[in-house]
């Protein structure tokens, strides 16, 4: 297991940026770098989205189609931190941001995660 801390969350007008950030501790024996993880958000009324993923290598990356070119996702292992730089922000991003994490062998995204963060906010508007 892993905990997860976010934070970069904040009010934004349409067109600006916020970056996120997910702190993990993994447990004893474990590296960061042993855990895929990944972005999801929800807003109000709305399915859960899987925003972004980044492998354990670095080597792999996902993007929701809705987000691709505005959005990136990066790690550094070494301050056990995933950042999601979110651009160009639309209204429609406003939710609350989790990040997830789970073991992975493969440096490949894994379809489900184990480990939850509690989230943050992330709000576009005028």
């Amino acid at each position: 297991q892993v905990q997860l801390v976010e934070s970069g969350g904040g009010l934004v007008q349409p067109g600006g940026s916020l970056r996120l950030s997910c702190v993990g501790t993994p447990r004893s024996g474990f590296t960061l770098d042993y855990y895929a993880i990944a972005w999801f958000r929800q807003a109000p009324g709305k399915e859960r989205e899987r925003v972004s993923c980044i492998s354990n290598s670095g080597s792999t990356t996902y993007y929701l189609d809705s987000v691709k070119g505005r959005f990136n996702i990066s790690r550094d292992n070494a301050k056990n931190t995933v950042y999601l730089q979110m651009n160009s922000l639309k209204p429609e991003d406003t939710a609350v941001y989790h990040c997830a994490a789970q073991p992975h062998r493969l440096s490949t995204c894994p379809r489900s995660f184990g480990s939850w963060g509690q989230g943050t906010q992330v709000t576009v508007s005028s």
